[in-house]
């Protein structure tokens, strides 16, 4: 496979990046774009909207750049590095990734192509863990509109979100792969209530309870649709924790050379060196698998992309966590406190560690498919 980057891709890069330093490059910036009442900065969300990265899947005839999943990767990595706090994932991975597959949503894909609208995907529920068919909210016809009773959890950014995505049963029963919609639906409308919360990376989540809210049905037979836009999610992630990874491990050979003991810096004992490299090759691991997954995510056989997908989380998650927890330790209680940057770093790959599938959920569905596809 050929892993170089193109013109248009290397000049993606170069904007985003050139973004994050910006907006992110002091840490305290970070920490005020969090106490505002989106949880993030809303002039950050308008200069992604201008720079393109809102539009950056829809197609040309959607007024977008037509960018696939190494574009993602791009702008994900970079966003990792930054911490990012603005709601890329929950509106453009998720929100757009399924809205754009969707006839007729031209006028919606401009207002979030220009910022106007943030979306959140609510689909996870309490009973459900990890299986995208584990569906118990219903959906009932009223006259000419639907009405959705039931609960949703961890919805990300669903206490900021304009508008949200939502899976609901027209038919079936719960754990039936049939009979799955996709609805449309206002948070302020009659019947939705929302309760938001900061997660333990920083960023924010909701409970949604729907009592009898109306939607616009999107999709009457969503799940395929759904679990693609899954596997384009974990390989967004896995993107994520590389540049997560990847800041962590610098900042961590940062202090290894500055901080003193023994009259020398601790960067120059040996097992301190072995244990840098390792980070290193950590990283470089989880890089190559993130760029398997971007090619894999297209892949026509769901099977195949399912199966290639897990691996790839499986393999990005064990490799983030031992990263996350060699910089904890090699930084000693400084890394523990809030003030400093590391323990942020290490929560956000935690938390990423368990988004769609923990590291033993993608390893059981490796072994039950019988291994990568050749």
């Amino acid at each position: 496979m050929d892993f170089d980057l193109s013109d248009d891709q290397r000049l993606l890069a170069d904007s985003v990046n050139r973004f994050v330093t910006d907006r992110y490059g002091d840490f305290e910036k970070r920490k005020a774009y969090r106490a505002g009442p989106r949880g993030y900065a809303d002039a950050n969300w308008a200069t992604m909207a201008e720079l393109g990265l809102l539009a950056l899947p829809l197609s040309e005839e959607q007024g977008g750049f037509g960018g696939g999943p190494v574009e993602t990767m791009i702008v994900m990595e970079a966003l990792g590095r930054g911490l990012v706090l603005e709601p890329f994932f929950a509106t453009v991975v998720l929100g757009l990734g399924l809205l754009r597959r969707v006839p007729g949503q031209d006028d919606l894909l401009a207002q979030v192509a220009a910022g106007e609208v943030a979306l959140a995907f609510a689909h996870q529920e309490r009973q459900a863990r990890h299986d995208w068919h584990d569906v118990a909210t219903t959906a009932r016809v009223d006259g000419d509109t639907w009405l959705l009773d039931g609960a949703k959890g961890v919805v990300l950014s669903g206490d900021s979100a304009d508008r949200l995505i939502v899976s609901a049963r027209l038919s079936g029963g719960r754990r039936e792969r049939d009979g799955i919609g996709l609805f449309l639906l206002d948070p302020a409308a009659p019947g939705v209530a929302r309760r938001g919360y900061a997660t333990q990376d920083g960023l924010r989540g909701a409970e949604v309870v729907l009592e009898g809210a109306r939607a616009t049905l999107l999709s009457a037979n969503a799940l395929p649709l759904i679990e693609l836009v899954a596997d384009e999610a974990i390989a967004a992630l896995c993107a994520e924790a590389v540049g997560a990874m990847e800041t962590l491990r610098d900042l961590t050979v940062d202090y290894l050379k500055t901080r003193q003991q023994f009259g020398r810096a601790i960067g120059e004992f040996q097992a301190l060196q072995h244990r840098a490299a390792d980070m290193l090759v950590a990283t470089e691991q989880a890089r190559s698998m993130t760029m398997y997954a971007a090619m894999m995510v297209q892949d026509p056989d769901p099977a195949a992309r399912a199966t290639a997908l897990s691996a790839a989380k499986a393999l990005v998650g064990k490799l983030s966590d031992q990263l996350g927890k060699e910089a904890i330790q090699l930084h000693g209680g400084i890394a523990m406190t809030e003030e400093y940057k590391a323990g942020h770093y290490f929560k956000r790959l935690s938390m990423i560690g368990v988004l769609f599938g923990d590291v033993d959920h993608h390893l059981r569905r490796v072994v039950a498919a019988g291994g990568l596809p050749d």
